[in-house]
């Protein structure tokens, strides 16, 4: 997309609100063109592309489905991914700077461990390295360790395989500022400003026992130019 940038927001059917309001949130603030797609696990399913079984300790439906994004890109040029649970306060013309063709993908590096046992929707929060960082990968579609992302071993290797970026050599594994996948409940918040992205990744304002979180009101506005009467579920 020249200097443009494709999005792959991953798709929940249990939270369709979510990637309404980070896909509006994105395209709101981006100075660059941006073309947003959600990453749709029956879509996936109906197509042939994914064949994995389902498993009990996926989040969400894009647990996995997130790893098709290079694949999806064509393996072509840069792609960003990002769960749907984001609120964006960004520019995303501000990721552009960091590329680096010696990287296969580029995250915030946290060092989560969750505080909570169980997520927002009563999933249960499993704590691992790296914890977080697939929630937002830049990733380099045409490098030769991106490349290993094909619908075949997406369907066949671990959870921890994917997750914690076995696919790269840790030298490949590029950083991200954090204020781009900021932990609402885990990172502090800035002394000014806003981060550039909020993840609100134990839960959100669309669920009703998860409102009073930094950020909420902010992001309920969003919703509510979205959505006008929408109700948490």
């Amino acid at each position: 997309m020249g200097d443009g940038l494709k999005v792959y927001i991953g798709w929940d059917s249990r939270e369709p609100i979510a990637y309404d309001v980070a896909r509006h949130s994105l395209l709101k603030n981006s100075s660059i063109p941006v073309e947003v797609i959600p990453i749709k696990l029956q879509e996936l399913i109906e197509q042939g592309a994914y064949t994995r079984e389902v498993d009990p300790l996926a989040s969400t439906e894009f647990t996995y489905s997130r790893f098709f994004t290079p694949y999806l890109a064509g393996f072509k040029g840069w792609a960003l991914f990002c769960d749907c649970d984001f609120l964006f306060f960004g520019d995303v013309a501000g990721l552009l700077s960091y590329r680096d063709p010696s990287k296969a993908v580029l995250c915030a590096q946290h060092d989560y461990k969750p505080k909570e046992s169980v997520k927002m929707d009563g999933k249960v929060q499993t704590a691992y390295p790296r914890k977080n960082w697939s929630s937002f990968m830049l990733f380099n579609c045409e490098h030769p360790s991106t490349r290993k992302l094909t619908p075949e071993v997406i369907n066949s290797e671990s959870g921890a395989y994917l997750h914690r970026m076995q696919w790269a050599a840790d030298e490949e594994i590029g950083s991200l500022p954090i204020e781009w996948n900021w932990l609402e409940g885990w990172n502090d918040k800035p002394a000014s400003g806003y981060p550039k992205a909020v993840h609100f990744t134990s839960g959100g304002p669309w669920f009703k026992d998860w409102q009073n979180v930094d950020y909420g009101d902010e992001w309920r506005r969003e919703a509510d130019t979205v959505e006008p009467g929408w109700k948490p579920i």
